[in-house]
């Protein structure tokens, strides 16, 4: 039976045996890789390039490299196909952002105008006026009111009933025109992950029909199209997305200030009961 200092002193030294068998292995696999590297480096069209001319200097004389604009590589890269895909898709998007920005606004749909003006009709006792007004705006909040005073005749749970009814069809209306920016952030990533499996395909394909390895650059075709196209596919989806629910959210909250004031302004018709006098013409 070994000794604690035999054992010990047999453990360091198997310990620097295998640390140099560590380095040894390491320096040997460096070896090959050093020299691919090289090679790829220099390699161009298959072969490796001539040692680069060495100037009087000493300097070897390095070739430029070509630079490219960055929208004409994303443009050669996107090729027609993909190129027209996403400027519809950019442009419908854009249009109905703007559409909707411009519908979707306080003075649109519960003007100050048309409010005050109906409730001065009602303070002065001009039902018949008041529901003519409302009858002739296009106004969200007129349409409303004008559902609900048609109705009175029945009672006022009738008429509360009616505005509800033309609310909802209202507010149906305008998240029908919102939802097609909500499909347009849906479908604008599927696009982009079409394009990225057709870009890889291309580059598998060279590789599978090349007797000899591919050059990178014809590679590098096939991945470009691939990570363009899934850049643009975001950079659509991101901001309709985003525009889908400040737009919604602001739906939202002009359907239910346009609720609470209606409901106001017809509170004072609370006791016409059923057989009431109604507006003329309804």
């Amino acid at each position: 039976m070994l000794s604690l200092s035999e054992r010990v002193s047999r453990h360091r030294s198997l310990r620097s045996w295998g640390v140099l068998l560590l380095t040894i292995t390491v320096a040997l696999a460096s070896i090959p890789l050093a020299g691919m590297t090289s090679s790829v480096l220099a390699q161009e069209d298959g072969a490796v390039a001539d040692p680069a001319p060495v100037d009087a200097g000493g300097a070897a004389d390095v070739a430029p490299v070509k630079s490219r604009n960055f929208l004409t590589w994303m443009i050669d890269a996107l090729g027609w196909f993909w190129l027209l895909v996403f400027a519809a898709l950019s442009f419908v998007m854009v249009a109905l952002i703007m559409m909707n920005l411009l519908q979707v606004r306080r003075d649109v749909l519960l003007p100050n105008e048309f409010v005050e003006e109906f409730e001065q009709k009602l303070n002065g006792k001009d039902f018949q006026g008041a529901y003519e007004i409302a009858r002739n705006d296009d106004s969200f909040v007129a349409r409303v009111l004008a559902a609900g005073m048609g109705r009175l005749s029945r009672g006022y749970p009738e008429a509360v009933e009616g505005m509800q009814e033309a609310g909802e069809d209202e507010n149906m209306a305008l998240e029908h025109r919102l939802s097609y920016l909500a499909l347009i952030g849906s479908v604008a990533p599927m696009l982009g992950l079409m394009g990225t499996v057709q870009g890889m395909i291309n580059s598998f394909e060279k590789i599978a029909s090349s007797a000899v390895s591919p050059k990178p650059s014809e590679l590098a075709e096939g991945i470009s199209t691939a990570l363009f196209t899934t850049l643009i596919g975001l950079g659509i989806a991101i901001p309709a997305m985003i525009f889908y629910s400040i737009l919604k959210n602001r739906i939202q909250r002009l359907v239910l200030e346009i609720g609470m004031v209606s409901e106001g302004l017809m509170s004072r018709f609370a006791a016409v009961g059923k057989g009431a006098t109604k507006p003329t013409g309804t």
